[in-house]
């Protein structure tokens, strides 16, 4: 698709725009029937971290996605986008349950990280995003991932091992922050819009090096969401009518070229 110009900072902030359509937004347009799943059956609701069932053109579709608030107090209740351990295992368990009914998986994505703090490390974040990597790539499900804004370290590749990884256009995709790759790098947050070029986290770099496999037309608010709709349910389709064992073939031989 032809892209607007953007440069690579440009499209950083884009990304983290408040005026980007949001997570709920995009379930509530895509699927109907909707029905949110609470819990992780062992510790909590996280809050930044939605998931539940649904008909995608009157197929049945399992959903996960990671959003942001829509205000201060949303976001302070959702930690800005950032789970917990608790939601990375409520999307471990959707994921399950998606698979013993054979449903396939759709992932939105827009996130900065997992929650950074003592009492998520203490929980067991990393062990909860290393199984959701784990199941994640052994699933006999077609399972597509969307990266719709932020899509920041082991917080995002946790929901982003998909068959298909799909970007939008104001989307990015790195191991770490601008902001955190220039103070590490030269001790020195100001050069964030250099950062932002070196770690080649724009759409179109991540295509070319064919980590991801399509960029997606940049919605809004308010738009109609079916053209998005249809190519979905038409990129399930395709992946539905593999055999199980060469899906899982081409989602392992996907991954190894990294």
């Amino acid at each position: 698709m032809q892209m607007v110009k953007k440069t690579a900072y440009e499209r950083v902030q884009a990304a983290r725009s408040t005026q980007k359509i949001s997570t709920d937004e995009l379930i509530h347009g895509l699927i109907s029937d909707f029905f949110e799943l609470h819990g992780d059956r062992s510790d909590g609701d996280d809050q930044a971290v939605i998931g539940g069932v649904g008909l995608l053109n009157d197929e049945p579709l399992t959903v996960v996605g990671i959003r942001k608030g829509s205000d201060t107090e949303e976001n302070i209740k959702r930690h800005f986008g950032s789970p917990e351990p608790e939601g990375y295992r409520k999307a471990l368990r959707l994921m399950k349950q998606a698979e013993k009914f054979h449903r396939p998986i759709l992932a939105l994505v827009n996130t900065p990280g997992a929650w950074p703090d003592v009492d998520a490390e203490y929980h067991g974040v990393g062990s909860a995003i290393a199984q959701c990597l784990q199941v994640g790539m052994q699933l006999k499900v077609p399972y597509i991932s969307m990266i719709v804004g932020e899509g920041g370290s082991g917080g995002a590749i946790a929901l982003a091992c998909g068959d298909k990884v799909f970007m939008f256009e104001d989307s990015i995709y790195s191991v770490l922050s601008p902001e955190g790759y220039a103070s590490i790098m030269w001790k020195d947050s100001s050069k964030v819009a250099q950062a932002a070029e070196e770690l080649k986290l724009t759409p179109d770099r991540l295509l070319e090096s064919g980590i991801i496999d399509q960029i997606i037309h940049e919605y809004r608010p308010g738009d109609d969401l079916k053209p998005l709709r249809d190519f979905l349910y038409n990129q399930f389709n395709e992946l539905k009518n593999l055999p199980t064992d060469e899906l899982l073939r081409q989602r392992r031989e996907r991954y190894r070229k990294f």
